[in-house]
Parts: structure tokens; C-alpha cells; sequence
């Protein structure tokens, strides 16, 4: 009889865990369609700023658009390797994604010296925290 509990409670914990395991995937590949439809989103405005230009500000609006462009991609490439590592998300991705963000950051919003030499100290430890990850103890692929 304590088997029978034990095995009824493995198949109900193993059968809710497929089902959310189904749920997150779902919402990952609703979430990919939509990061691809403003990624195309993207390219349009970046094309109507590169090709309108004309005022002084067009060049730091291009940058942005750019940085913006490759937070899309660091985004959808995270969901991909989501998907070809067995349902697991690297790290790496996720520090990436920080190092890109910290970086528009700064180009949006470099008007205090001390802000931005706060972020830069955070690139620094977020570069740091990347090393380590990619060391052979820490390393999973």
C-alpha cells in the first residue's frame, strides 16, 4: 500500500510538471513571435532614421535603434538555446542580455558622469561574472 502512495504521488508530481513544463513552452514561443514582430518593427524605424536624416539627434536615435536591435536578438537567440539545451537557460545569455542593456543605458542616458561611471562598474562586474561562467567548473555545455 505505501508503494502504490509513493508511485500515485511520483505520477501526479511527474504529470503536473509536464503540463507547466508545456505551459512555459507555449508562452516562450508566443513571446518569440512577438520579440520577432518588433524586431521587423525595428528595422523599419532604424531605416526611416538612417535614411532620414537631418537632425543632429538622428545619430545617437541610430545607435539606440541599434542596441535595441541587438537586445531583440540576445532575447530571441536566449529562447533558441532555451529549446536546443533541453528546457534549460544559460546564464551566459542572461549576462549578455544585462552587458547589452547597461550599455543602451548609458548611451540613452549619459548625462551624469557618476551614473555612467556607475554603469560602467557594472559591466565590469557583470564581464567579471561572465568569466567565471565560462570557467571549466562552472561550465555546463
Amino acid at each position: 500500500m505505501e508503494n502504490t502512495n509513493k508511485v500515485v504521488k511520483s505520477t501526479v508530481a511527474s504529470l503536473i510538471a509536464a503540463i507547466l513544463q508545456w505551459v512555459l513552452n507555449i508562452g516562450l514561443i508566443i513571446l518569440a513571435i512577438i520579440l520577432a514582430i518588433f524586431l521587423g518593427k525595428e528595422t523599419l524605424h532604424l531605416a526611416n532614421v538612417l535614411f532620414h536624416t537631418g537632425e543632429e539627434s538622428s545619430s545617437y536615435l541610430l545607435i539606440e535603434g541599434i542596441v535595441i536591435y541587438f537586445l531583440y536578438f540576445e532575447f530571441i537567440a536566449l529562447i533558441v538555446k532555451y529549446f536546443q539545451s533541453g528546457f534549460h537557460f544559460p546564464l551566459r545569455y542572461f549576462i549578455y542580455i544585462g552587458i547589452t542593456a547597461i550599455i543602451r543605458l548609458i548611451i540613452v542616458d549619459h548625462k551624469d558622469p557618476l551614473d555612467t561611471l556607475f554603469y560602467s562598474g557594472a559591466i565590469l562586474i557583470l564581464v567579471a561574472t561572465l568569466w567565471l561562467a565560462n570557467t571549466k567548473r562552472l561550465k555546463r555545455e
